[in-house]
């Protein structure tokens, strides 16, 4: 098994507010946090709508049963796109769809195998389930894995996006270790890469791939989360930098798996960890955190999860994270 497989596999089995209220999340003592919705099937992206409904992407269990689910306010869960590819890959890890972006009445989705689907959601009925397959989708694989890398992983796995400049929108792949953009004409090309590292471990490969996973557009640049590669090593995770022109710099390192990254007003932004790993066990449950960054480093505002995988602002004071390790949906307040 390779090391992005083993990655990824790990990975599936397992936001603005107001300056003065956002000191509060940098006190965990003050943080609650308690269950929402419960029973998902590989919970992965979290987005919420011009309505503030919040919808869900499923990675599903193998089965071809992959699907996009809008929870309501009373924490039930109700399916609205069904039949993504959920499939079990020949090492047999689950490979499903993943984040979720909404932008001017449409909703976009991840997919496997770096799928771009798009839907109105004015058309989605919670009471009469859309397919997949009707979907409109742009497959963009062939052209990343056409793409002459220098450290061609051989692999592409669009993870992640954002909305950036004059309606241009931007991925993270994390099986290519790169920015890819798509204009909003739909021309696609490959905009930055993310480096890898050496290894600091005995453990695993010599170079440590980097596997770009959250970014987000701040205004004048964008700023990329990172989990690396196997073996996972802890307080070496970077979030980088990546200006307009495509060029890469560390903006901070020093963290562990990180799987997400929010903006926020304060200055500063909330990013994600995924798990603290170890052989033989893997990632350890309850190792997940949400982590308050600014310029002077970062302090923990959310203890204890279990394999949180996305993080998504509801209001001032409420955030919801996606545990994949509880198949839920947590309720954060301060």
């Amino acid at each position: 098994m390779n090391n992005k497989v083993l990655a990824w596999s790990c990975l599936l089995a397992g936001l603005v507010m107001t300056g003065c209220e956002d000191h509060r999340i940098q006190d965990p003592q003050r943080v609650q946090v308690s269950t929402f919705a419960t029973g998902l099937i590989g919970p992965i992206g979290l987005e919420t709508d011009s309505q503030g409904r919040l919808w869900v992407a499923e990675a599903g269990t193998g089965n071809n049963d992959g699907r996009v689910s809008m929870i309501t306010s009373d924490g039930k869960v109700h399916p609205v796109i069904t039949g993504f590819d959920s499939e079990l890959i020949p090492s047999g890890e689950l490979n499903g769809i993943n984040h979720l972006l909404y932008a001017d009445g449409m909703l976009y989705i991840l997919g496997s195998h770096s799928r771009l689907y798009k839907v109105n959601v004015s058309t989605l009925n919670p009471g009469t389930p859309m397919m997949a397959k009707d979907l409109v989708m742009e497959d963009v694989s062939k052209l990343i894995l056409d793409y002459n890398f220098a450290e061609d992983t051989g692999e592409t796995h669009l993870y992640n996006m954002t909305m950036g400049p004059n309606g241009d929108m931007y991925f993270t792949d994390a099986g290519a270790n790169a920015i890819i953009r798509r204009t909003q004409a739909g021309v696609w090309s490959v905009f930055a890469i993310i480096p890898g590292f050496a290894n600091p471990t005995p453990i695993g490969p010599p170079m440590v791939q980097s596997v770009p996973t959250g970014i987000i557009f701040d205004g004048d640049k964008f700023l990329v989360s990172t989990l690396t590669g196997f073996p996972f090593p802890g307080g070496v995770a970077t979030i980088y930098k990546v200006d307009m022109a495509g060029a890469v710099s560390v903006f901070q390192s020093g963290f562990t798996t990180l799987v997400d990254i929010n903006k926020t007003t304060d200055p500063g932004y909330l990013v994600v960890q995924f798990g603290k790993f170890a052989l033989p066990g893997g990632f350890a449950p309850n190792t997940g955190e949400v982590r308050r960054v600014t310029s002077t480093g970062s302090s923990l505002a959310v203890g204890g999860l279990n394999m949180p995988t996305d993080l998504k602002q509801a209001d001032a004071n409420t955030y919801y994270v996606s545990s994949l390790g509880d198949g839920s949906v947590k309720k954060i307040m301060y």
